[in-house]
């Protein structure tokens, strides 16, 4: 159990060092009796380098001065990736100054994204926020991800989607993804990350309970605690409109404002899932000429239905 004023930097330690087994870290056993499958706290110290005293207070939280030489070897020793690496620098920097909470500004889109996503045409594109608000969103992206919804709400602050929100407790975006668990799992990876960047942003906080209390499925995975840094992922989506597709989900950070992403969806050219986005380019396109902004879903059997809309 996680001591209860552990830092997050010692819950992730605790979370990690459980999921590494001896064998796998090269821990010789002598056939004696565990309680868990993991290593030991001594067992990790001695691969890290440190003394056993001093890693159980860096995981209790009473220690927050490790070296970035320390990290690095800990990060070695739980055989971290890059993302997981970076992952508890940022959680050591942010236990060690203990920033106070801060109401945040609005999120805005940041005007040089939102030109691009506006001039990407028939590439579905959209702008997150730090808290995964749907910032903006052209037509197409809309139809794929969200068709659903009102294609205007990205607008207004109250209304804006959260695509964390709508992956965990959307019924319509959690068919979407015919392997919803490794969406699910790419999301609170990425979560995990923005969390450790901006740990005194209390919307971010709050959306994260609001979410744990909401979804037994989050809770879990954030209770996990793995990182994922997202930049290009293939997912499949099951689309009401256009059928089966083989999308790659490309996330790019702004060099002006790295808290906001560009997100954006492709498929290989000439492929049947280029042609559903085609389609679906068409179908938006129709849509917007009879000043319609939100397709609904439609009940789908063999071939895709024509799609029909509403205000």
């Amino acid at each position: 159990m996680t001591p209860p004023d552990a830092t997050a930097l010692g819950e992730f330690l605790q979370a990690r060092r459980a999921r590494i087994t001896p064998q796998e870290a090269g821990v010789t056993l002598y056939g004696d009796r565990r309680r868990v499958p993991g290593l030991r706290r001594e067992e990790l110290a001695l691969l890290a380098g440190v003394s056993s005293s001093y890693y159980t207070r860096l995981e209790q939280g009473q220690s927050r001065s490790a070296s970035v030489q320390v990290l690095d070897s800990i990060a070695t020793a739980l055989r971290l990736n890059d993302a997981e690496r970076a992952h508890i620098h940022s959680l050591a920097r942010s236990d060690g100054r203990r920033p106070a909470a801060r109401r945040q500004p609005v999120e805005r889109a940041d005007p040089a994204l939102a030109e691009l996503v506006d001039a990407l045409g028939d590439v579905p594109a959209l702008i997150l926020g730090r808290r995964s608000d749907v910032l903006r969103w052209n037509p197409l992206g809309h139809a794929l991800l969200a068709g659903h919804l009102d294609a205007e709400s990205p607008l207004t602050p109250r209304t804006r989607p959260n695509m964390a929100e709508i992956v965990f407790l959307d019924a319509h975006t959690r068919s979407l993804y015919t392997d919803w668990r490794t969406k699910s799992r790419t999301v609170v990876g990425s979560l995990r990350i923005m969390v450790a960047q901006h740990p005194a942003d209390p919307a971010l906080a709050s959306m994260i309970g609001g979410l744990t209390i909401a979804s037994p499925e989050f809770a879990c995975l954030w209770a996990s605690h793995r990182v994922q840094a997202c930049s290009a992922t293939v997912f499949e989506l099951d689309h009401p409109l256009v059928g089966t597709l083989t999308v790659t989900q490309q996330t790019l950070r702004s060099a002006t404002n790295p808290d906001q992403a560009l997100v954006t969806h492709t498929a290989a050219a000439g492929s049947p899932s280029a042609e559903a986005l085609t389609l679906l380019a068409q179908i938006v396109r129709t849509a917007r000429a009879t000043g319609t902004t939100r397709t609904t879903r439609t009940t789908r059997t063999g071939a895709p239905n024509v799609a029909h809309a509403t205000n």
